[in-house]
C-alpha cells in the first residue's frame, strides 16, 4: 500500500517537504496573484496546490524567462528540496529550481544570497517533454467523453492493441 498522500502537508501550497522524493518536473499552467509575502501562485498541471516561489526563485524565473509571468504557462520547471535553505538562522529546506525548459544553455542568475552576500544561481536546460501517445491521448479523452464516444474510444484503443478488425 502506497501512503505518499497521508504523507502531504497541510498547506496550501507546494513546499519543500512535498520534494523530499526527489525533484519532480512540473508544467506550469497559470500564475496568479496573491499577497504579502508571496505574491504570485504558480499553478502546476501535476500538483493540486499552487507554488508560492519565493524572491529568489522568481528572480530565477525572471531571468531565464521574462518577468511577463503571462508567457510561463506551457513552460516546465524542474523543483527540489534544498535541504541547506536558510530561514531565521536555521537550515529549514526550501523548494529551488534544478532545470528549465525553454532556455537554451545554462542559465547564471545573479541573486542576493544572504544580507550583503550575492551570488549566482545556476539552472541547466530541461529536455523537450516526450509527445503524448495516442494512448494518453485517449485516457486523458475518457474521463470527460460521453457513453457513445466512450464506445469509439474502446473501439480505437482495441485498434492499437492489435485486437481490432
Amino acid at each position: 500500500m502506497d501512503i505518499t498522500d497521508t504523507l502531504a502537508p497541510k498547506s496550501d501550497q507546494l513546499d519543500a517537504v512535498d520534494l523530499l522524493g526527489g525533484p519532480r518536473v512540473f508544467t506550469i499552467e497559470r500564475v496568479t496573484k496573491n499577497n504579502g509575502e508571496q505574491p504570485i501562485n504558480v499553478h502546476l498541471a501535476e500538483f493540486p496546490r499552487p507554488w508560492r516561489p519565493g524572491k529568489s526563485m522568481r528572480r530565477v524565473l525572471a531571468g531565464a524567462w521574462s518577468a511577463d509571468a503571462s508567457t510561463w504557462p506551457g513552460r516546465r520547471v524542474e523543483l527540489f528540496c534544498d535541504t541547506e535553505v536558510v530561514f531565521g538562522g536555521k537550515a529549514v529546506g526550501g523548494t529551488r529550481i534544478s532545470r528549465m525548459s525553454h532556455i537554451d544553455g545554462q542559465k547564471k542568475i545573479p541573486l542576493i544570497l544572504t544580507k550583503g552576500k550575492s551570488g549566482v544561481y545556476t539552472v541547466d536546460p530541461l529536455p523537450d517533454a516526450p509527445a503524448p501517445s495516442k494512448a494518453d491521448e485517449l485516457r486523458a479523452e475518457w474521463k470527460t467523453a460521453t457513453p457513445e464516444r466512450r464506445s469509439e474510444i474502446e473501439a480505437e484503443v482495441a485498434k492499437l492493441n492489435g485486437s481490432g478488425s
